[in-house]
């Protein structure tokens, strides 16, 4: 679409009621579909949808936030290049995307420009920032980038290895807005996250919203707690906008980054145990159960030990405790345990979810702080690892499992005949 018409559809849905579309022109010849919801404020939200694609809550807070006067560009990265919803499609998304229309929404609105990233969408619009402002971009109406849940780790490391910020999490120079939600795997990251980003030269602010999960804004299971931060998403918004703008001007200088090649898998990866490879000491795994009973690995040497870490608001995790106790059952008459590390629920939090929701018998541990979870260098829930009778961490998972598959069964039973 020539950048004329362009710029004379967005003077027309500017001037308009209601929402309207148009594309920005991007440098390998394609283009990005943007849906406009107008506004006479001063602000323009430029909205990057997660790894889930568009939705329809997506709409809803555009036109929440268009009545409140900030203008709202909805991009969808995953129909410019006829990707998936998954978390890979977005990692595919060259920077120049972004780069384009960062660069079209601060010349085409003339107004104060936020970009905002949901999920897997923030490693695309950080990477494009940090392509424009490599290129040259700066420009004072441009204000920062808000991000919602964001997944800044590389993903799916090897059973052992730490999981890597990507490159572009120390490269940054930009000012960030973190919504981080409290019941999500990437809380216990934070410090780790955000000394990453502050050592490029980020401006960092964290609001942690508590009692929600990630995509807690258009979840189909929202509980109550979502429903209410659902609703404040708005105001939250516009915090976010006053804290960026106390910011005061300065010369930003990102760095060159590593490239980073992932190898995308076709499909869905099916979930099993894998050899670990690592070669660091088994962590230290020392908690009380829900009695106050302090339990410790160490305590089981001679058993193979199942450690389980999990939450009672994690849906694979609540999927995969039957099979658990089904694994269990099959092997009581053998030397093994299953260990099910808790992150920081209450002891009544955890005694009504046994009592209502699942009933299993092995012995639940309280890790009230996460120190377990970071010893463990757990970064998704579930994760599971299974220590051998001499106290090796000899497999590990990473998401859910049928425990009592046979295929599982027989490592644990090999284990056992050891």
């Amino acid at each position: 679409m020539p950048r004329l018409l362009l710029s004379l559809l967005l003077l027309f849905f500017v001037a308009g009621a209601c929402a309207g579309t148009a594309s920005i022109p991007i440098p390998d010849g394609e283009e990005i579909p943007v849906t406009i919801h107008p506004a006479a404020g001063e602000r323009l939200f430029v909205w990057f949808p997660s790894e889930a694609g568009p939705q329809t809550a997506d709409v809803q807070l555009a036109q929440q936030l268009a009545q409140q006067g900030v203008e709202i560009w909805q991009i969808d990265l995953l129909e410019a290049h006829f990707l998936p919803p998954a978390d890979s499609s977005l990692l595919q998304v060259p920077d120049f995307d972004v780069a384009a229309v960062l660069e079209s929404a601060l010349h085409k609105s003339g107004k104060k420009v936020f970009l905002i990233a949901n999920g897997s969408s923030a490693i695309p619009v950080l990477r494009g920032v940090h392509r424009w402002q490599m290129n040259g971009g700066a420009d004072a109406r441009f204000a920062g980038v808000i991000l919602i849940s964001p997944k800044l780790f590389i993903p799916a490391p090897e059973p052992g290895e730490a999981a890597k910020p990507f490159p572009v999490i120390v490269a940054s120079d930009v000012p960030i807005y973190w919504l981080q939600p409290d019941r999500s795997p990437w809380y216990w990251k934070l410090a780790q996250l955000i000394t990453a980003l502050e050592s490029g030269g980020s401006d960092v602010f964290v609001r942690v919203l508590r009692g929600v999960r990630d995509r807690f804004y258009f979840r189909s299971d929202a509980n109550a707690a979502e429903d209410v931060m659902r609703e404040q998403l708005p105001a939250l918004l516009l915090s976010a906008v006053e804290a960026l703008n106390s910011i005061p001007a300065r010369e930003r200088r990102p760095v060159a980054m590593a490239t980073v090649t992932l190898a995308v898998t076709p499909g869905k990866k099916a979930n099993t145990l894998k050899a670990y490879r690592s070669n660091r000491a088994v962590p230290l795994l020392c908690l009380r159960d829900l009695s106050g009973k302090r339990v410790s690995l160490n305590d089981y040497r001679g058993h193979v030990v199942l450690v389980n870490f999990w939450a009672s608001w994690c849906p694979p995790c609540v999927h995969e405790m039957p099979s658990m106790q089904r694994l269990a059952d099959a092997l009581s008459d053998q030397p093994f345990e299953i260990l099910a590390v808790n992150m920081a629920e209450s002891p009544a939090v955890i005694r009504q979810f046994l009592e209502t929701k699942v009933s299993v018998d092995f012995p639940i541990l309280l890790d009230r702080d996460g120190e377990a979870l970071k010893r463990w260098q757990v970064f998704a829930f579930p994760t599971s690892f299974v220590v051998d009778k001499f106290g090796r961490i000899r497999f590990a998972l990473f998401g859910a499992a049928e425990w009592d598959e046979p295929e599982i069964q027989q490592r644990i039973r090999e284990l056992l005949r050891e």
